[in-house]
């Protein structure tokens, strides 16, 4: 079988976000009638944290290849994780649960996809990230695509306190999605069971203050295998891969895909067949990620020098540094995780808004910015 490729590598792991994403809403249908929903929160995020804890266990155990490794945690990346874990980890479900309880479900399930639009624009306007004509197309089809798919001719909508809930909550999310970038660099297993306890465990005693109970000890297992694939476990891991390769505004937009799977997980769940709108939502939900996926971006731009740690490989015109004695020798697929400095350079060539490519867009004079 022929190895995936460096830049499809990304955008693969921004699908099986989707895809695991996606799984969230119909498996919160399928819990919550039985569970009370901040304590299944909680124990979706604990789950999360553990089976990311269980991953690191047996990697040590395991591994032989030192440079397998990814690059650690540091004392810095502390308010990076903090945020991750209370916005969207707390504040952002926690909100949700709380304005669907006076929010019809069609007007929820129609606000809901204002989350992977929120991060793009935030990527954009508020965190510089580079966002031409292409991607603000592919935003506006998957945003049209997401809202064909929520509209509900039977349902009841309106503008409420509830609704306002639900867009806090997507904003929340989207706030969480553009903080990681700032650790997406590390280890996303350390990172993600980092937010997993540190959501799931105020989770916890919030449900808990409010007078939630805990489900019988059977079911509890169960709880945590659920969020270990999808409520920032597996998902938040892929989510993080991509991000560091493809940015937060194109990562982000790929989660638009995740109702569409959602569709899939409820006909695995419910025995729920698609609908007409959703084959009417579909090519234009296919023509977005097309439009994102196809995407080709170069000109002339500026490095200033830059000290860090990351996984990285050496073909790929940034990484030519001088290697000293007791570094971790490459992998089989040429990466190597340790610290390295970058000069200042000026070139043109393509790229994506990865962990060296989050300059801004004005243009170059005598080769700076």
């Amino acid at each position: 079988m022929t190895p995936l490729s460096p830049d499809r590598k990304p955008l693969l792991y921004a699908v099986l976000s989707a895809v695991l994403f996606g799984s969230c809403a119909p498996m919160t249908k399928y819990f919550v009638g039985s569970t009370e929903p901040v304590m299944l929160a909680a124990l979706f995020y604990i789950g999360s944290g553990t089976g990311m804890l269980l991953l690191i266990l047996i990697g040590k155990i395991i591994r032989r290849d030192p440079s397998a490794r990814e690059a650690p945690l540091t004392r810095s990346d502390a308010p990076y994780l903090a945020g991750m874990a209370i916005l969207g980890g707390v504040l952002a479900p926690v909100t949700l649960m709380y304005s669907m309880i006076n929010t019809p479900a069609a007007t929820g399930s129609l606000l809901l996809n204002f989350e992977p639009v929120a991060t793009a624009v935030l990527a954009a306007l508020l965190f510089r990230e580079s966002v031409g004509k292409r991607i603000w197309i592919a935003m506006g089809l998957i945003t049209g695509s997401c809202l064909i798919l929520s509209l509900d001719p039977a349902g009841e909508f309106g503008v409420s306190l509830g609704s306002v809930g639900v867009l806090l909550a997507c904003f929340f999310w989207a706030l969480d999605n553009n903080i990681s970038r700032h650790v997406s660099g590390r280890d996303p297993l350390s990172a993600i069971l980092v937010k997993g306890y540190g959501a799931g465990i105020i989770s916890l005693a919030i449900a808990l203050f409010i007078g939630e109970s805990l489900p019988s000890a059977g079911s509890l297992p169960l709880y945590m295998i659920v969020g270990f694939f999808s409520f920032g476990g597996l998902a938040s891991v892929f989510f993080l891969l991509a991000l560091r390769s493809i940015g937060t505004a194109r990562t982000g937009l790929f989660l638009a895909l995740s109702p569409f799977f959602g569709v899939f997980f409820s006909f695995l769940l419910f025995s729920e067949t698609p609908q007409f709108l959703f084959l009417v939502a579909l090519p234009v939900m296919v023509l977005g990620t097309w439009l994102l996926v196809s995407e080709r971006h170069a000109h002339l731009h500026y490095h200033p020098p830059l000290v860090h740690n990351h996984r990285h490989r050496h073909d790929d015109l940034h990484h030519d540094h001088q290697h000293v004695k007791d570094l971790p020798p490459l992998s089989r697929s040429g990466e190597h995780t340790h610290l390295h400095s970058h000069d200042a350079v000026t070139h043109e060539h393509q790229h994506r808004p990865d962990l060296h490519h989050r300059h801004d867009h004005r243009p170059l004079t005598s080769g700076k910015r």
